[in-house]
């Protein structure tokens, strides 16, 4: 009686290991690394405008969680941006934007990774990825489905590019309006960012 009990005691925990590492996700971790960036480019009436935020290479952790099941891979991680930060190339316009964005009430802009459809090929130099991320921006958080074009630089470096049409309202932003309304800023935006990341583990 006693053996039967044993080895069932045994069978038991072989089994739930067996569980365990059939389960666990395996993970990844990416750093951000230098010439990350973040374009915003939009138009008016009148003309167009492009902003950018340079050089951000804030030692940043994006964590993969690769399941063997089909599915969206889950992200862990995120990069804080200061609005203040943003150059539209014209001190007018760079001024007018932090004031629309409400750079002094809300400093950050935070992009937080959400999933990615797929786990990106080294073997490929390029090729498509989806993504959702969260912006938040002026107090306000949404997702967005980001469509992203990822560059191999080896089997340890990358270069994710992420895209994405927003509006301003999606923010509860109203597009400025200069000389009376006579220029008028139109609600949608292209936002562009550029992450050079590492693979450490």
């Amino acid at each position: 009686m006693k053996n039967r009990t044993l080895l069932f005691s045994i069978f038991s925990f072989l089994l739930l290991a067996f569980q365990n590492q059939t389960y666990k996700p395996n993970m990844k971790h990416w750093v951000i690394i230098k010439n990350c960036s973040l374009k915003v480019g939009g138009s008016t009436n009148v003309n167009k405008f492009n902003c950018v935020i340079a050089n951000y290479a804030n030692p940043d952790t994006i964590t993969f969680y690769k399941n063997t099941e089909k599915g969206s891979l889950k992200l862990k991680g995120s990069i804080e941006l200061n609005v203040q930060n943003f150059d539209c190339h014209h001190p007018v316009m760079t001024a007018d934007l932090r004031k629309t964005l409400k750079a002094k009430v809300f400093p950050k802009l935070v992009i937080r990774f959400i999933s990615l459809d797929k786990y990106p090929l080294f073997n490929d130099q390029s090729n498509a990825i989806k993504g959702i991320v969260a912006i938040e921006l002026a107090g306000v958080t949404k997702r967005f489905e980001v469509n992203y074009r990822f560059v191999s630089n080896g089997t340890k470096s990358l270069i994710l590019v992420g895209s994405r049409q927003v509006n301003f309202s999606d923010f509860n932003i109203i597009p400025p309006r200069k000389l009376g309304g006579m220029i008028k800023t139109n609600n949608e935006l292209k936002v562009e960012f550029t992450l050079s990341m590492k693979v450490i583990d």
